[in-house]
């Protein structure tokens, strides 16, 4: 009976995680189960910095993506005194900072458009909690809404060619974080990847998957909660594909192992009855693949559907799936527009720059911030418009985040807030 109660409350949790995107909290990279969905109507298509509700100087710079829950927005920087890290919490309401902590990280070489700040926390009603990645340490810290310390972990550092970037995931009550390594490492052989689970109160590991050594993914996992079957957490990975694991015991459900034949950066995307991953090299997208995702009493139904290559398939930015459409910015700045079902292309334009981050979905237009720091608006149709390109004055690397009707938009050292939850907006043209 207790199994049943505690499969059910995961249930519910799985499918709250994907209709919490349409409410109030923005909790993780691309939102509540990263899949950039928001259904606000007062965000605005076009505008100047006149229309900003305020525009912060971050105390250093960084990648990582803001997260807000209520009165509060936490974001990471470069700490510029020292090689470390930065956890900021800052007021919703005119951007000053509510507090900060720092942490002592190992100068280490990365790639040039790599950062120290890269990750994206990730927060609950409760704590947030930052991953902070070297090739010398790992450490994921708890902390309460006040920023007072509840738990870290210090483990072991990435071995990577590039640079570690993953951001951490919660589900229930674990927090889901991945430890992987190129090849064999320096060492010969004594790094082994891994995916991990820490008890959210705690800090204690609820459970640790050994998973083979390859180019490391920068992916961030999500939940897949079929209607009447038990959710499971969603990887993508060069070594191992598209992979469901049980979030309650760590066990590989199903796994499709070639499905991705390249460095993964992008995050897992829930399209209708299907998943979505890409992956690349160099700065390009190599390929995009669509997986039919197992379910727990029907593993062999996991099964690759089709790939799309070329200028649809990106390499960092993560596509977005909506209403039968699949949208993909690729690198190097070409957006596509795709067919879910077939992967067939509809559309294919270069509205203006070139993308790290990744697009999200607003009352049926595509938000996205291009490296020169213009966020394009593009309208989430089968035919191609261009709404606006609204420049921010700074290069970014980041994804909006968006909750209680307000926006908010990273770029390298700077941190903005647009949209009047009080008056909403008709970007209908």
């Amino acid at each position: 009976m207790c199994k049943n109660i505690r499969w059910m409350l995961s249930l519910f949790f799985g499918i709250l995680l994907t209709s919490v995107a349409e409410g109030q909290e923005w909790t993780r990279f691309r939102g509540p189960n990263g899949q950039g969905i928001s259904h606000a109507t007062t965000i605005p298509a076009k505008w100047t910095e006149s229309d900003f509700n305020w525009k912060v100087k971050l105390p250093a710079g960084g990648h990582g993506s803001p997260v807000v829950w209520k009165d509060k927005v936490f974001v990471t920087c470069e700490d510029p005194e020292s090689p470390g890290g930065i956890l900021l919490a800052l007021d919703v309401r005119d951007g000053h900072t509510l507090w900060s902590t720092r942490y002592k990280l190992t100068a280490y070489q990365h790639h040039a458009d790599n950062s120290l700040a890269v990750s994206t926390p990730v927060v609950d009603a409760d704590r947030v909690y930052v991953l902070w990645q070297t090739s010398s340490e790992v450490i994921l810290a708890a902390l309460d809404h006040n920023g007072r310390p509840i738990w870290q972990r210090d483990l072991p550092g990435i071995y990577s060619r590039f640079g570690p970037g993953t951001s951490p995931a919660l589900f229930d009550d674990i927090v889901v974080f991945t430890l992987e390594h190129w090849g064999s490492g320096p060492e010969g052989g004594k790094h082994q990847s891994s995916w991990m689970a820490l008890d959210c109160k705690t800090g204690s590991t609820r459970w640790t998957i050994k998973r083979n050594n390859a180019e490391i993914s920068y992916s961030t996992p999500c939940v897949y909660a079929p209607d009447g079957r038990e959710p499971r957490l969603i990887f993508t990975s060069w070594a191992h594909g598209v992979t469901g694991i049980d979030p309650q015991t760590g066990q590989v459900t199903w796994e499709v192992p070639s499905a991705l034949p390249a460095r993964v950066v992008s995050s897992p995307v829930l399209a209708d009855d299907l998943v979505i991953g890409t992956c690349g090299k160099g700065a390009a997208g190599l390929q995009l693949s669509a997986v039919r995702p197992g379910w727990p009493d029907n593993p062999a139904r996991a099964a690759f559907v089709y790939k799309c290559t070329g200028k649809s398939a990106p390499y960092v930015p993560t596509p977005l799936a909506k209403d039968g459409l699949l949208f993909a910015f690729h690198d190097q700045g070409d957006v596509s527009c795709l067919n879910i079902a077939d992967g067939r292309v509809l559309w294919s334009q270069k509205p203006g720059g070139k993308f790290y981050g990744s697009p999200i979905w607003v009352n049926g237009l595509l938000y996205c911030i291009n490296r020169a720091g213009e966020v394009l608006v593009i309208k989430a149709a089968a035919a191609y418009e261009l709404l606006a390109t609204n420049p921010l004055g700074e290069k970014s690397q980041a994804t909006p985040a968006i909750t209680n009707g307000r926006m908010y938009l990273r770029t390298y050292s700077h941190l903005i807030s647009i949209g009047d939850p009080s008056r909403p907006v008709n970007n209908r043209q």
